[in-house]
């Protein structure tokens, strides 16, 4: 645990900042560790499903070592119309990926009973129901990746930046992080 120097919060090994204040953590590892997420990503299991036809499946496969991960690779080409990936960097869900297929991509968690469907269901991986049910939506229109809040709860916020606005476009760049609620994801490019 690395222990916040403003507010004296205990937050996770891997946090840059900190959970209940947002103050950039010093640690030696964030200091001295300068290596791109991903590779920290597979550091933990990963989830790999067989099937990617549609938005938001989640990958549900163990990689332990490097020949692992390129099959990883192998088995997701940028070929098959994956545009990007989200990937959750914290709590117990760390590791898992959501790949974006379609041009428009929905972030939310799963409600039968009212119709909704997001593309990237975080219901299981929200223990605190803190991302709303249609939460935020990322779209990929001219290679570029923009996303928009939808009018969620608890908001939507890039590299932890200010709220974004209902309804307002904020381009998204490959390494970006995305908080939906209290769910910290990445955004990664496959273009």
């Amino acid at each position: 645990m690395i222990k916040c120097q403003t507010c004296g919060t205990e937050n996770p090994d891997r946090s840059q900042f900190c959970d209940e204040c947002g103050t950039m953590l010093n640690s030696r590892e964030n200091e001295n560790k300068k290596t791109d997420f991903r590779q920290q990503v597979y550091e933990q299991p990963v989830f790999q499903s067989s099937n990617v036809t549609s938005v938001g499946i989640p990958i549900m496969a163990e990689v332990q070592n490097e020949e692992n991960l390129s099959f990883v690779e192998n088995n997701q080409p940028k070929k098959n119309g994956v545009h990007a990936s989200l990937i959750i960097e914290r709590g117990e869900s760390v590791g898992t990926e959501f790949m974006l297929v379609s041009e428009e991509s929905n972030i939310g968690r799963w409600d039968a009973d009212n119709g909704i469907f997001p593309d990237v269901d975080l219901d299981a991986h929200d223990p605190e129901a803190k991302v709303s049910r249609r939460h935020a939506r990322i779209v990929h229109k001219n290679g570029r990746f923009m996303i928009e809040d939808l009018g969620s709860t608890n908001g939507t916020f890039v590299n932890r930046g200010r709220r974004l606005l209902p309804g307002t476009s904020h381009l998204l760049n490959d390494g970006d992080e995305i908080i939906v609620g209290k769910t910290f994801l990445r955004f990664y490019t496959n273009e």
